[in-house]
């Protein structure tokens, strides 16, 4: 097990600094940075415990033998209680009558949204493939400012109601970070530099697409934001990426400037943010949407890109997954799965970001 396995948490700790820095939230840097190691180690635990992937073999379009199942797919919202405490109180379980907390109500229900999804779009029987019941958090902390997959469950604070609000109730959100399960699952991208980038950019094309096939919108007609429906009354109209013009998705006096660059060209080389997995991934998010739009659906880049995750190394690079992609783009044009063209469409995306 890497060194480098993390709790993946979806506000990047550069922004974070960047609100505390300003004095604009009562939330407490230190005591997230605190919560944060403790989550890291039970990821940890709970990612050596996995012992390999659930998905397609690589190259193929038959599943491998199905290990005993984990759980019953079935959802359990757990109220924090505003103490660091998870699975403190259940609230609602599988099928239970609706709570009159709106946290909970739609952390139920947007992880329905994302159940679905990888079931009725891509067969995937929960998370990791063998049913794992999906346990949600809610009011997590005091006005705490992220949202957090910890290797087994979901976490989500409420925001400080100035620059952020609750991360609950955002479809992006669940989405994404439940989709560093799948991720955990399958290849078990390490979490550090290049590899930790495509860990957060797949994370970030599942939450694009769960969000666009339930409201229905063609790759035309989305605005490929991640993050904006979290923005606090002091932030309304910013996000924390886009896909589609990695570098802009805000620039302000709270937040600084979008550091992600569109080009590997111009790639982050430090050490902050892990090896910027957060600030790189805007270079694989450029290709896909490049891939959805020339395709003009982003579910057949979806299928194409959720194919090849199932077939990457973990330590895998920006090049190699190009060539993965290119090569699952294959794979699915000879079954039928995607149109012809499709091979070409996703390597000009990978190069026009200069990558292949």
């Amino acid at each position: 097990m890497s060194e480098h396995a993390q709790t993946c948490w979806f506000v990047p700790p550069y922004v974070q600094k960047e609100v505390v820095g300003e004095g604009r939230t009562t939330a407490d840097d230190s005591e997230q940075l605190r919560l944060a190691d403790d989550a890291r180690t039970r990821r940890a635990q709970a990612i050596a415990a996995v012992g390999g992937t659930t998905g397609p073999a690589a190259g193929t379009e038959g599943e491998r033998a199905a290990p005993p199942s984990t759980g019953t797919s079935r959802r359990e919202v757990y109220d924090c209680e505003s103490t660091t405490v998870q699975r403190k109180r259940l609230v609602r379980a599988e099928g239970d009558r609706e709570t009159d907390d709106a946290d909970s109500l739609n952390a139920y229900d947007n992880a329905g949204i994302v159940r679905s999804f990888f079931a009725d779009r891509l067969g995937r029987e929960s998370i990791d493939n063998r049913a794992l019941d999906l346990v949600l958090n809610v009011h997590f902390d005091v006005e705490f400012n992220n949202a957090f997959w910890d290797g087994d469950e979901m976490t989500f604070g409420d925001g400080d109601g100035v620059i952020f609000s609750g991360f609950a109730r955002s479809l992006d959100v669940v989405a994404h970070e439940l989709a560093h399960g799948v991720t955990q699952f399958t290849s078990g991208l390490v979490y550090q530099g290049e590899s930790g980038a495509l860990n957060e950019h797949f994370s970030d094309v599942f939450g694009a697409a769960i969000t666009q096939w339930h409201t229905g919108e063609s790759p035309s007609e989305a605005d490929w934001l991640i993050g904006d429906e979290i923005m606090g009354p002091d932030l309304y109209g910013e996000a924390l990426r886009s896909m589609a013009h990695p570098g802009t998705a805000y620039d302000n006096p709270v937040l600084g400037t979008d550091p992600q660059p569109a080009h590997y060209t111009d790639r982050y080389t430090g050490s902050g943010d892990n090896g910027g997995v957060h600030i790189n991934s805007g270079i694989p998010n450029r290709a896909f949407y490049l891939a959805a739009t020339e395709l003009g659906d982003t579910f057949e880049a979806t299928r194409i890109w959720y194919h090849a995750l199932q077939a990457l190394p973990p330590d895998a690079t920006f090049a190699q997954a190009a060539e993965q992609v290119a090569t699952s783009a294959r794979i699915l044009v000879k079954s039928g799965a995607v149109p012809k063209g499709a091979t070409q469409i996703v390597r000009s995306a990978w190069r026009a970001v200069g990558v292949g």
